[in-house]
């Protein structure tokens, strides 16, 4: 397999959980390279769901070597609910999980800072989870972020620790927010520090030695190409670089070590939270939400859905160099008649075959449609490409070819057999 970096090509939730844990059964190392609990991945591996928001998709296979790099944020008291979780389920995570000691952690004033402010942009809010993520960003960029080597260093976390409170709760009384007590932070998360102090280790170094040695590494993304914080719709993005790029950048494992680029799309299109969705649609929307699809695994906010957008997916194609497609969610389209695809924007006088950079723009562009056959026939049985209807083939093919890419996996529902390779 080689290694290889999995994006989503859409707005996220791409359904990217499912076919990085497929893809894991080739791989040696799974690394996380970017977001934070904000993001999550849904795993069905028979009957028992699992919902991953740090810890890779890989822990479900035994003996797969686990990175959570030094690109993310980490919630500490969050990721030790994960990992006891997972291990209440049977899941061994002792010498499969490596954290990074740099990255940067997530403190409760990040949260209540997010909260804030989103309540007060009031209709021109983001939509975010409200974790912290972006405030954790901000005090990254800032330089003064508190990382997991400062956590696991009692006296340096504790000092640390009492300067950004300080500071942090003077901002926090001004927005008319509780301040936050020191003891209570300092308790939960030298406690969550201690948990975690075995997983910390130089993870650049593990996965270096892990090329050297020639291992394979699947690096896995987390949100998808249009919440880039440089490449997707500004503002209504998260705080991270979630394009290929930033896989390199979150790992500390260079370009020239990597072997293809995968690209996961949805056979439609959701986002959730604010910000343009040219091709959203309420039937479709209304027809997935009463299938019981399309709710967000983190939030449980119903996610908003419109027709499959190409000019998203070339965009992405080209920002990311994505060289394999997976189209995931066919099954979602069993029962439409007939599908509409996005293969270009009108805007006024001008036509655009790429994402405008700029969201008021795109918000008013109004999608250019091609229209394909539905297939009308259950498709979650089917596991060869040939013996899936031919419209729904010439669909997806249609999707690869307009997007720019080649067709190497259509998934037909959320189980690790519903995968079918070509």
């Amino acid at each position: 397999m080689a290694n290889t970096i999995l994006v989503g090509a859409q707005w996220g939730d791409e359904g990217k959980g499912k076919i990085i844990d497929v893809l894991a059964e080739r791989s040696d190392y799974v690394v996380r390279t970017a977001g934070g609990n904000n993001a999550g991945h849904t795993v069905f591996i028979g009957p028992q769901k699992y919902v991953l928001h740090l810890v890779p998709s890989g822990i479900l296979w035994p003996g797969k070597k686990c990175v959570i790099g030094n690109g993310v944020v980490v919630d500490p008291v969050s990721l030790v609910e994960e990992i006891e979780g997972l291990q209440a389920l049977g899941v061994k995570v002792d010498g499969n999980l490596f954290l990074s000691e740099c990255a940067h952690v997530v403190l409760p004033y990040h949260r209540l800072l997010d909260e804030q402010r989103e309540l007060r942009k009031g209709r021109q809010k983001i939509g975010t989870t409200k974790r912290g993520i972006g405030p954790a960003y901000g005090d990254k960029a800032a330089r003064v972020g508190i990382r997991m080597v400062d956590l696991i260093n009692p006296p340096r976390f504790e000092a640390l620790l009492r300067q950004r409170l300080r500071e942090n709760n003077a901002v926090l009384r001004a927005l008319g927010a509780r301040p936050l007590s020191f003891a209570r932070v300092h308790a939960a998360y030298r406690a969550a520090g201690d948990r975690l102090r075995p997983f910390v280790t130089s993870t650049v170094m593990l996965l270096h030695e892990a090329t050297r040695r020639g291992a394979n590494i699947l690096f896995e993304g987390a949100q998808g190409t249009f919440l880039d914080i440089d490449h997707g719709t500004y503002p209504y993005v998260t705080s991270s670089n979630t394009t290929a790029g930033g896989a390199c950048t979150g790992s500390g494992v260079p370009p020239n070590k990597i072997d293809h680029v995968y690209g996961v799309m949805k056979a439609y299109t959701t986002r959730v939270g604010e910000g343009p969705l040219p091709t959203e649609n309420a039937a479709i929307a209304d027809l997935l939400h009463g299938m019981g699809r399309e709710f967000g695994a983190t939030t449980g906010r119903p996610r908003r859905c419109g027709w499959a957008d190409t000019v998203v997916t070339r965009h992405a194609v080209m920002v990311n160099g994505i060289d394999r497609l997976a189209i995931t969610n066919v099954d979602g389209l069993d029962t439409v008649e007939t599908l509409k695809v996005c293969i270009g924007y009108r805007h006024g006088d001008r036509r655009y075959d790429y994402v405008p950079a700029d969201a008021a723009v795109l918000a008013e562009c109004e999608p250019v449609y091609a229209e394909f056959p539905g297939w009308r026939t259950p498709t979650g049985h089917i596991r060869e490409w040939r013996k899936l209807p031919a419209p729904c083939r010439a669909y997806l093919k249609a999707l690869a070819e307009l997007s720019n890419t080649r067709l190497a996996m259509v998934s037909v529902g959320p189980a690790r057999d519903q995968t079918i390779f070509l």
